[in-house]
């Protein structure tokens, strides 16, 4: 068995509508989706209103689990629409009632001010926890990175979500000493998907990582070994989102891509299901 899952939001693009999304991912097998602020206005765009969504939902007994993407968050001087992109995720949160929102960070500055601008933003999110996810073409690139920044803040609601791509591109190798000095509740959330075997060149990684990624299990980066570290670390994941970002699968349609990247996932919980690291 596998826990449940949620295909996340760019897992099927940006180009279906909000019941689309939905039938999709019930038909897979998924029990939540994940939502960006830009797909949330695309459901508005099509002319629902938020209890509109909500009976969609309801009526297919999905929910949405994961809400993303505040970033420019260390920003001096902030733009209007990141300050009105994170006013949506809070409002996200509420609507759906997910307690995290994923956030990414691609410009880099000191540690100190990194940490003073996380520290605001947890202030702004109130109850909510805010989980910053390293990308090795970003401010953040790595685990250990992350950790300096939320500790340095002191925020009580800073936290860290782990994507298994973003990890093994960063040549980080799934070994629970590189977790060492991190609590396991500080990682909020996980993310999984799957690596070809050679990355692309540094200068354009963040476009392998747009469109190439592969499905849970059928690459070389070893979500299985991802998700042993995970799970013998003791990290309780509130949501484990399924986020294979790629054109070949996605151009199967949505349907398709869908109950692929999910049929993959179940066979990797399988397979550490069956070595004892892992049990429903």
């Amino acid at each position: 068995m596998a826990p449940e899952l949620t295909v996340s939001s760019w897992t099927l693009g940006d180009q279906c509508g909000f019941q689309e999304r939905v039938c999709a991912a019930k038909q897979a097998g998924f029990t939540g989706i994940g939502l960006r602020a830009e797909t949330y206005a695309d459901a508005l765009a099509e002319g629902y209103h938020d209890a509109d969504i909500l009976q969609i939902l309801s009526e297919s007994n999905m929910r949405v689990t994961e809400v993303e993407y505040i970033v420019g968050w260390a920003e001096s001087v902030r733009s209007y629409e990141q300050k009105f992109k994170e006013q949506v995720c809070f409002h996200m949160c509420d609507l759906f009632g997910v307690q995290h929102i994923n956030c990414g960070l691609m410009e880099s500055y000191p540690l100190e001010h990194t940490a003073q601008k996380l520290t605001e933003l947890c202030a702004r999110a109130g109850d909510r926890i805010i989980g910053v996810e390293p990308m090795p073409y970003s401010g953040i690139p790595d685990v250990r990175t992350a950790w300096d920044i939320v500790r340095t803040s002191g925020a009580p609601n800073a936290a860290i979500i782990l994507d298994s791509w973003h990890w093994i591109r960063a040549n980080q190798p799934h070994e629970l000493s590189v977790l060492e000095g991190i609590p396991a509740e500080k990682i909020v959330s996980i993310q999984i998907n799957d690596v070809h075997g050679h990355p692309y060149p540094a200068a354009v990684l963040r476009d392998e990582s747009m469109h190439d990624r592969l499905a849970p299990g059928t690459g070389c980066g070893d979500t299985l070994g991802f998700l042993r570290m995970i799970y013998q670390k003791g990290i309780q994941p509130r949501t484990v989102g399924v986020e294979v970002i790629s054109d070949p699968i996605l151009q199967k349609g949505v349907a398709q891509a869908a109950q692929f990247v999910y049929d993959a996932t179940v066979r990797v919980f399988h397979a550490l299901e069956a070595e004892g690291t892992y049990a429903v």
